[in-house]
């Protein structure tokens, strides 16, 4: 059984919302270039409404990156790359 390295991400996003828009834009290229595994919620589900109940985001779009806080609202595309690339380096080391 092969393992995917790859950070997972999962992005809960609200109807109407350009600030989910522009992230699954991101993300997408993203898990289509590999280097992230990428699900994509709607806030009305129920999976989705345990999430922002537990983490209270400010604003939408809810990511979570390994199933931690990484952000929400605007996605912060700087710490995204940067963060990223820190988890390719620690797994290089493994």
């Amino acid at each position: 059984m092969t393992v995917d390295p790859s950070p997972h991400v999962t992005m809960i996003r609200t109807p109407a919302c350009h600030f989910c828009h522009e992230a699954g834009e991101t993300l997408g290229a993203l898990a289509l270039a590999g280097a992230i595994r990428l699900t994509i919620m709607e806030s009305s589900s129920a999976e989705a409404q345990a999430l922002i109940a537990h983490h209270r985001p400010a604003l939408a779009p809810l990511v979570l990156l390994d199933e931690q806080f990484f952000s929400s609202g605007r996605l912060p595309k700087r710490k995204l790359a940067r963060t990223l690339g820190e988890l390719r380096m620690a797994g290089a080391r493994s």
